[in-house]
């Protein structure tokens, strides 16, 4: 049974690595992004992984394939992914010393186009951000392309008070979800 990643981030690829699957390719979805009107972030974060999912699979019929979106939120509003300085440096000011959520969806569609979905939902709090540590964090460049404008994986985890939740799920890919889905398709066997 081959397995395709419809994800272009090598967090996700490395993530997979740690519970002993390499995907036989990584193709990625080539999406519109764009939040619905008033669409709640678990809603957007599970619609984006399943359209990703829809969108590799008719490239790729017969195998499975995985698919994910991850969400950083506070409260109904959805932040974006950082793509420059003033973005990511907004998103860091909203999130200094507040609690946020950070939805991970992934979907597994298998080789007859059944798809599953699950979601992961995790509480983050920041420490109250100083400037010179914002500013030391912009330097860093780490921001760049990540949702709500850090990453975990990274500096970042230094300025996080506390997490509640699944870490892997923070950084991009919720592993036990996806061992789960995994084993439901019969692709892992332990």
């Amino acid at each position: 049974m081959r397995l395709i990643l419809a994800s272009a981030s090598p967090r996700r690829r490395d993530l997979l690595g740690q519970i002993g699957v390499v995907p036989d390719a990584v193709d990625p979805a080539d999406i519109d992004e764009t939040p619905l009107k008033a669409e709640l972030p678990a809603a957007y974060a599970a619609r984006v992984a399943a359209e990703k999912g829809v969108a590799v699979a008719a490239r790729h019929p017969g195998a499975l394939v995985l698919s994910g979106d991850t969400v950083v939120a506070v409260g109904r509003r959805i932040l974006p992914k950082a793509e420059s300085e003033a973005d990511a440096r907004a998103c860091l000011a909203l999130l200094s010393g507040r609690r946020h959520r950070v939805l991970s969806a992934i979907t597994l569609i298998d080789g007859e186009g059944r798809a599953r979905h699950r979601l992961s939902d995790n509480i983050v709090i920041f420490k109250r951000l100083e400037q010179p540590e914002i500013d030391a964090y912009i330097a860093s460049d780490e921001w760049r392309g990540k949702a709500g404008g850090y990453a975990i994986q990274g500096r970042a985890a230094g300025l996080i008070r506390t997490i509640m939740g699944s870490h892997s799920a923070i950084m991009g890919l919720p592993l036990y979800e996806t061992r789960t889905l995994l084993k439901a398709a019969g692709y892992l066997s332990d």
